[in-house]
């Protein structure tokens, strides 16, 4: 099954299509099926027509219709929201609405405080500016937000009201679970991130902190707490929260600050849960890309440790600073050849860094120089005053030229990129299905 009609995404990656085309194949051979408007286009998906079994009349539900005078009221107030994002000419979009608010009914006869669910929903025609807030490119959008706070993960399950209902208890129960006796702390996973808390007592400021931090933070570590006599050896000092990361012998961490503030806890505690180099697969490609930053990418062997450790410890060194302004990852390279081959590489090239800056993809020249101090950082700074775009485009930089050298004989020495190729247009879709096959 192919797609029939092709959104107009704006200014996107080489690395980002690819991901997309990834995304909608394996899509395809699953029970969640989406389906997207974009600009005033949609993405239509052939032979699905008998899946499209959502159209129903249900009892009318009070969804709350968001507006800059009151979404920020209404969020920071509940526990967990679920906004729709929606377009009217979007026939996507309509089809969702009933099954919305069927939703919403179901949830709200099991969570009648209406501070504990909301559902609400933004026309992002009339509201342009929230969906330029939330970065919302496609419709319908499903966010989720505790809080007030969003959460970096959007709804992508079944769009039934089996589904959309079962996503929110999954969301209302509780993260963290509650150790009985602290031999189970010793007989943890530890290829998984820990966060255990041991407190006093449950019905405590302290603990209402972790707690929400474990609400926000539990797809990336696992969370787990003590109280009283359980907890007692573990709190010499008072209630404390700490850290075990992955490895046997990896040494704990312990959090020093406030336990009432959730600022504090919650930067501590994403810091260790989130790491700084992260991994990018076909599965979380979509979610990286929304964060809106450009990628910077290690293409490297599976097993090939050595390489990732390297360029873990340089991002550490020479990159800290630049966090919030590009994303560090990382990707398994026999899994990554279509964008490799964008740049002219194969997986026996690997280890491999690059840029995507959503509109090009620029290589670092020689891995070997990973090592050489501030060399990774200039290559990002490079990007972010556009050096590396107009090398692209032009050669280097006349200040670059070594002395004697003529500037015209390395005007042509950036490699062309397939990438010029995929640039927007109606066809981008058709040439990325014309290379499935490389």
């Amino acid at each position: 099954m192919r797609p029939a009609i092709f959104p107009l995404l704006p200014d996107p990656g080489c690395l980002l299509l690819l991901l997309k085309k990834k995304e909608e194949q394996q899509q395809h051979r699953t029970e969640s099926r989406w389906f997207y408007c974009t600009g005033k286009h949609f993405i239509h998906y052939e032979g699905l027509h008998h899946k499209v079994s959502w159209l129903f009349s249900p009892a009318r539900s009070e969804i709350t219709s968001l507006d800059s005078g009151n979404i920020d009221d209404i969020l920071n107030n509940a526990d967990v929201a679920l906004v729709n994002f929606y377009a009217d000419w979007c026939r996507f979009s309509q089809m969702l609405h009933p099954i919305f608010e069927e939703a919403s009914n179901v949830i709200k006869e099991e969570y009648p405080d209406k501070n504990q669910v909301v559902f609400a929903r933004v026309d992002c025609d009339q509201h342009s500016d929230i969906a330029q807030r939330y970065r919302i490119s496609k419709y319908p959008t499903l966010k989720l937000f505790r809080n007030g706070m969003m959460m970096k993960r959007e709804y992508r399950g079944q769009r039934s009201v089996t589904a959309i209902a079962d996503y929110i208890r999954q969301q209302k129960s509780n993260p963290i679970r509650e150790v009985q006796d602290l031999e189970e702390i010793s007989s943890l996973d530890r290829s998984r991130r820990n966060i255990v808390g041991y407190f006093e007592q449950k019905d405590s400021d302290n603990y209402r902190t972790f707690e929400r931090v474990a609400n926000i933070l539990h797809d990336d570590c696992v969370f787990l707490s003590a109280f009283g006599a359980i907890s007692k050896a573990e709190r010499f000092s008072g209630d404390n929260i700490i850290y075990k990361p992955p490895g046997e012998n990896a040494p704990d961490m312990v959090y020093l600050g406030s336990l009432t503030n959730f600022d504090l806890v919650y930067a501590w505690t994403q810091d260790k849960c989130v790491p700084l180099v992260r991994e990018i697969t076909f599965e979380n490609g979509e979610e990286l890309t929304e964060e809106g930053l450009p990628f910077l990418i290690l293409f490297h062997m599976k097993d090939d440790l050595e390489s990732l450790e390297k360029f873990q410890q340089e991002v550490a060194r020479q990159l800290i600073g630049e966090k919030g302004t590009i994303n560090f990852l990382h990707a398994d390279c026999d899994k990554f050849r279509h964008p490799l081959l964008h740049i002219q590489k194969t997986p026996a090239d690997c280890p491999v860094i690059a840029i995507d800056s959503f509109r090009h993809m620029y290589v670092f020249p020689d891995f070997s120089d990973l090592s050489i101090p501030g060399k990774l950082k200039q290559f990002v700074l490079d990007l972010h005053s556009g050096k590396l775009h107009r090398e692209f485009h032009h050669g280097p930089d006349p200040t670059d030229v070594a002395p004697g050298q003529p500037i015209q004989d390395l005007a042509s020495s950036p490699p062309e990129s397939s990438f010029q190729k995929l640039a927007p247009s109606e066809h981008r879709y058709t040439l990325l299905r014309e290379k499935d096959e490389l």
